[in-house]
Order: structure tokens, then C-alpha cells, then sequence
């Protein structure tokens, strides 16, 4: 018996020790000591011991020394493979936003189960302790999500944030998300084929300018079959110009010969009071160069378009956004003068001496010119406004030859409540619904439309006012082309989904001549000033260029021409894929089914088929066999295209088939179902 105790003793023992090894041997892995590149995040870099500007990460007043500064809304991803006991944080918005309204929450999954959140947290909150058990564990999450306000001002921090390991440091980072580029689109072929709208607008008395486009060996030759009296093409580039005085359709029959062959398309003139019949195509100098734009970088842009090849492809404008203007703040002398003249004539900055020179250079490449200013007396960089002098500004702007106009709210809510100039959290939260409040959101824009109707030429009048207000019920009213349905866009994955997202609410209200926007592409180098590839995956990009051709959106690169890569060519001349976004229905296309993190967007055609994206938002791949084709308005027989191959891959039964799907993580699929046979 003695024996019996003295073995269970010396059991015990052993188990103690070996425990005690265990406890002894558990490392301190800190977060920060890991790579935090592969982070995603809605704004800024990753930043280890500092904030997401850079400075020392204070919560409430309290500072710390270590952590993960970050931007909601953000997602670590951490390949722990059963090797960590714990982790443990103190987390909380950083008191470098005090004065904004920040909300986000942070959340803790690990192998897909949600192990911890904090709740929704403000600025001012003291900085909560998050503790959590890791045993068996081999993925972990660490997510902050925007806290349902926007993700503006989001400065979120992961102070003191460690690891108790069981076997030292072995974790590694890691984004699910594929980072190689690979081209899906082959090369135009050689002989002739029309690319661009099949429609175009214009009013009365209005001077006519529209490039006919087409891929094919250079060079081709262009002709137009019963082009209507007033109207001229120049055959070498396909350009018409002239002018039409009566109102009226004119249907015209385009012809483009090169040394391989002819193509034909059919092309509808209508002469009426609508303008911008396909969604706006080009590019914007923002993303881009945002503050220091100038001429010269507006012409070079223009150059670039038409020696990329992207002018063949039906991209039209050139759009100057802030700072062509002078600056009430600006330190620099090129934007430093006065305002405007003794009539009240807006002032070019020094960037910009001849604006009407400018416009002639561009119209002289078979382009079009755009340009931006604010209902507000201020524009967003706080350079001169429109306030006041609507009536002017309009005039200048035909007068000098531009084509299109983006009007920005900006400092408008200062003029009419008090708000700062331009906080993007206060605008996207404004509501001016009904009544009185309502007739406030509409009047600047109603004003500057009646003015730019009023001129002797098309100005495209593009609405940028955040989606305040629900501008696609009355957009048009104020004799809008196309407006703003959300928040300023950026190269993040957290931006584009939440954008996209949010577009189904609008759909009803876009057709030919009113196109609801959801702000800018962001493929390419862009940077806002600060070039840089853009941080959107490979995949990313592709679901991002699909979806806003799904939604007819007006399609505006926001990167440096002069700097495109092959991927990014790619991405912008796939002539099937634009050729959705251009569809002269009209129609923009919407969710009609969930699957998981599978979204499936269909768009009505012209032709009478389908497009069709199945998007995956999720971080997983989707591979399934799809027949559920009736809950997406299908019924009978149908080829399917896939449209960035450019390439039929199957006939489908809807009653009988199913078609494969592999859906990359954060990808697409976008094919196009023709009818060929109705039940």
C-alpha cells in the first residue's frame, strides 16, 4: 500500500514538473515582431509601435509603447498552427481623431468562431482589455470593423499586443488574398471592330463631337452610312462634328476598313434633350494628383490616353478636379491671386493660363474636357468656390470648351447650418428628406443645372454630393447626367466592398442620361499626390472593374497614364466587359442572390441576355456546381461567354444544367448569357 502511494506520488511529481517546464518554456511573441504588411485596412499603411499617422498610440490618455496601429476597417490574418496559448491586447480608438465621431469595434476570430469583440468604442473610451485563449488554435483573425458610422477617421490600435507561444515564434502573417497579377484578356485581333457607345445625345444647336472607335491594324479608314445633314466624319480618326438644329433619332450605319477587313455596326443619333445616353468614360486627375495638378499634367494625361490605345477603347474624357482655381490658404505662389475679376469672372491659378487653349488641345486629340468647382464658396482643398457667382462659372465654362462638370458639396453645409467645409463624417450623415430640408439639398444643383442648360453646349453635369438626400429620386430634376451615391472611394478592398455593397438601393433610378456613381476606379498608380501601385489585389481589381460595369456606372480612371503597366491595360480595354457598362438599355444591374460570401449580380441587356457577375466577397474560394438559374430571371436556353477570357465556355438548359463555379477569394466571374432558345 505504501508502494501504491509512493508511485502515485512520484506521478505527481513527474506531471508537476513537466508542467512546470511547460509554463517555464511559454514565450512572449509580441505582435509587432511579426510582418504587418499583409494587413489590409481601409486608409494608410500598417505601423508598428505607431499610430496610423505615425505617432506614439494613445488611448484616453494613456500611451503605450508597442502595438498595431491600424485603419478600420482592417484584418490581420495570423498562422498560429496550434502553437499559441493566449493573446492579449489593449484596444481603442487613438485620441488623434479627438474633435471627429470615430466608432469601430474590434473583433478576435480564430479557425473562423468568433472569440472576442469590444463593442462598439468612440474616441475618448478607455482602451479595453482583450484576453484570449488560443489552445488549438491554428488561424487567427484580429478585424475592426467601422462601427456602422463609415470607416472616416477609424485610428484604431492594438496596444501591447502579444502572444504567450507555446514553441517560440513560428507564427507567421498571412493574406488569403492572391498577390500575383495574371491577364485574362487576349489582344484585339487584327481586322476591324467597333468598340464605344452604340448611342449618343445631343441637343438642338449644340456643337457635335463624338470619336467613332474600333480596335484592328492601323491604319483603318472610317465611313458613315446616312449621317444626318449637319454632321461630318473625318475618315482617318473616325471623329464627327458639326452641329443639328431639329430634334430627332437618326439612325447610321458605321463602317471601318483596314487591310484585313471591314466591320459594320449600327449607331443611333438622337437629337433631344438628353446627354451622356451610355455611362461617361475617362479619366479624372484626383486619385492621381489631387493638389498639384496642372496643365501640363492635363495634357500629358490627354497624350497618354491617346498613346496607351485607350482612345480606341472609347475612353473620352479628360477631367480636371480641384486646384485649377487660386487657393484662400495655399503657401504656394502658383496658386496664390485673386478669386476673381471685377465681373466676377473666376481666376485661373498660375498652373492653368489659358484654360480655353487647354480645351482646344485636348478637342484637337478627339477627346473631351471636364472640369470642378463647388456649390459652396469654398471647394473641398479650399480653393474658390462657385457661391454666388453660378451664373459666371457657367458662362466661363462653355465659353471656354469644357464638356463636363463635376460640382462638388463640400463647403455648401457651412453655408447653410454651419457645418465645417468639408467633413466627410458630418456629409455622409446629413439628412435632407422631406420639405423644407429637402428643397436645401436641391437648390445648389437645381441652380447650376439651369445654368448649364442655358448654355450654347453639352456640359455633362455630374452630381458629387455623397448620396445625401437620395439625389437618384430627383438627380435628374435638376437635369443631372450622373451622381454621387456614396463616400469618397480609396484603394483599399474594405472601400470597394462597402461601396459596392450599398449600390442596389439606387438601381431603379439609372437609365440613359442619369447614372448613379460610385466614385472613381482605383486601379493602376494611384496615390491622391503620393503615387503607389494601388492596394487592391490582383483579384480585387477584377471584381471592382466587373461590378462597376455591372452598374453602369460612369467609369473615370483615377491613376498616372503615363505609368500603366500591362495588368492595368487590361483591366481598361476589355472591349466585352465595357461593352456591358455601355449597354444602351440602361439598366443597372443588381443582387438577386446570396450564397455565403457569394453574391450574384445580374444586368439586363439590349440584346435581350444577361450579364452575369458571381462575386465573392469572402476570403475562401467558391467551387460549386450553380443550377438555380430561375432566381436569376433565366429560363430557356442559353450560350455562356465568359467576358474577360472573351471566350464561350458552355450551352446551358436552365431546367436540366449546371455550370462549374470557381470563384477566386475577393474575385469574379463575368460572363454574359445569350438566348437561343425560349421555353
Amino acid at each position: 500500500m505504501k508502494s501504491l502511494k509512493y508511485l502515485m506520488s512520484s506521478i505527481s511529481l513527474v506531471v508537476l514538473s513537466f508542467l512546470a517546464i511547460a509554463q517555464s518554456s511559454a514565450q512572449i511573441v509580441w505582435l509587432d515582431e511579426l510582418d504587418l504588411s499583409s494587413a489590409t485596412q481601409g486608409y494608410g499603411t500598417p505601423r508598428k509601435n505607431k499610430t496610423v499617422d505615425g505617432k506614439t498610440m494613445t488611448i484616453a490618455g494613456k500611451t503605450f509603447e508597442r502595438g498595431f496601429g491600424t485603419h478600420a476597417t482592417s484584418q490581420l490574418t495570423i498562422i498560429l498552427n496550434g502553437n499559441a496559448k493566449s493573446f492579449s491586447a489593449m484596444v481603442g480608438i487613438d485620441d488623434e481623431v479627438k474633435g471627429q465621431k470615430p466608432a469601430a469595434e474590434f473583433v478576435v476570430i480564430g479557425d473562423g468562431k468568433r472569440l472576442w469583440s469590444s463593442g462598439i468604442m468612440q474616441v475618448g473610451d478607455e482602451a479595453k482589455l482583450c484576453k484570449v485563449n488560443l489552445v488549438g488554435i491554428k488561424r487567427l483573425e484580429l478585424v475592426v470593423t467601422d462601427g456602422g458610422n463609415g470607416d472616416y477617421y477609424d485610428h484604431v490600435n492594438w496596444a501591447g499586443a502579444k502572444f504567450e507561444a507555446i514553441r517560440g515564434n513560428t507564427f507567421k502573417t498571412y493574406n488569403p488574398i492572391a498577390s500575383t497579377p495574371y491577364i485574362l484578356t487576349p489582344k484585339p485581333a487584327a481586322f476591324p471592330k467597333f468598340t464605344g457607345a452604340k448611342v449618343f445625345g445631343v441637343r438642338p444647336g449644340s456643337p457635335f463631337q463624338h470619336r467613332v472607335t474600333a480596335t484592328g491594324e492601323r491604319p483603318l479608314n472610317f465611313a458613315a452610312v446616312n449621317l444626318p445633314k449637319g454632321l461630318k466624319m473625318d475618315a482617318k480618326t473616325g471623329l464627327i462634328t458639326g452641329m443639328l438644329t431639329q430634334k430627332g433619332t437618326y439612325l447610321v450605319t458605321l463602317k471601318a476598313k483596314n487591310a484585313k477587313g471591314m466591320a459594320e455596326r449600327k449607331f443611333k443619333i438622337t437629337c433631344g434633350d438628353r446627354i451622356a445616353l451610355t455611362p461617361p468614360m475617362g479619366w479624372n486627375s484626383w486619385n492621381c494628383f489631387a493638389h498639384e495638378v496642372s496643365a501640363d499634367k492635363i495634357k500629358r494625361a490627354a497624350d497618354a490616353m491617346v498613346k496607351s490605345g485607350l482612345i480606341n477603347h472609347g475612353w473620352t474624357y479628360i477631367n480636371i478636379d480641384d486646384f485649377w482655381q487660386n487657393n484662400r490658404d495655399s503657401k504656394n505662389p502658383d496658386l496664390q491671386g485673386k478669386f476673381r475679376d471685377d465681373a466676377g469672372n473666376i481666376i485661373t491659378n498660375k498652373r492653368f493660363p489659358d484654360m480655353k487653349g487647354l480645351a482646344d488641345y485636348v478637342h484637337n486629340l478627339g477627346l473631351k474636357i471636364g472640369l470642378y468647382s463647388s456649390p459652396g464658396p469654398w471647394t473641398c482643398g479650399g480653393c474658390a468656390g462657385s457661391y454666388g457667382y453660378e451664373k459666371n462659372d457657367a458662362e466661363s465654362y462653355a465659353k471656354w470648351g469644357f464638356d463636363y462638370l463635376k460640382y462638388d458639396w463640400c463647403s455648401y453645409g457651412n453655408v447653410i447650418d454651419g457645418l465645417p467645409d468639408h467633413d466627410p463624417y458630418k456629409v455622409s450623415s446629413l439628412s435632407y428628406k422631406g420639405g423644407e430640408k429637402l428643397n436645401t439639398a436641391i437648390k445648389p444643383f437645381q441652380m447650376m443645372g439651369d445654368y448649364l442648360r442655358a448654355q450654347p453646349r453639352d456640359i455633362v453635369f455630374s452630381l458629387c454630393q455623397y448620396g445625401m438626400s437620395d439625389v437618384w429620386k430627383w438627380g435628374d430634376a435638376v437635369y443631372g447626367s450622373a451622381w454621387r451615391t456614396t463616400n469618397d472611394i480609396t484603394d483599399t478592398w474594405a472601400s470597394v466592398k462597402s461601396i459596392a455593397l450599398a449600390q442596389d438601393q439606387a438601381a431603379p433610378y439609372a437609365k440613359p442620361g442619369n447614372w448613379n456613381d460610385p466614385d472613381m476606379l482605383v486601379v493602376g498608380q494611384v496615390g491622391w499626390g503620393n503615387p503607389h501601385p494601388s492596394k487592391l489585389k490582383p483579384d480585387e481589381q477584377y471584381l471592382h472593374i466587373s461590378l462597376w460595369s455591372m452598374f453602369a456606372a460612369p467609369l473615370l480612371i483615377g491613376c498616372d497614364m503615363e505609368k500603366l503597366d500591362d495588368f492595368t491595360l487590361n483591366l481598361l480595354t476589355n472591349d466585352e466587359v465595357i461593352e456591358i457598362n455601355q449597354d444602351p438599355l440602361g439598366k443597372q444591374g443588381v443582387c438577386l442572390q446570396t450564397i455565403g460570401d457569394l453574391r450574384i449580380y445580374v444586368k439586363a441587356l439590349e440584346d435581350g441576355g444577361k450579364a452575369i457577375g458571381f462575386c465573392n466577397f469572402g476570403t475562401e474560394p467558391v467551387d460549386m456546381n450553380y443550377a438555380d438559374f430561375v432566381k436569376l430571371g433565366l429560363k430557356g436556353h442559353f450560350t455562356v461567354r465568359d467576358l474577360w477570357r472573351q471566350k464561350q465556355i458552355s450551352t446551358v438548359d436552365t431546367k436540366t444544367s449546371k455550370i462549374k463555379l470557381k470563384v477566386p477569394a475577393h474575385g469574379v466571374l463575368l460572363y454574359k448569357f445569350s438566348n437561343t432558345q425560349r421555353y
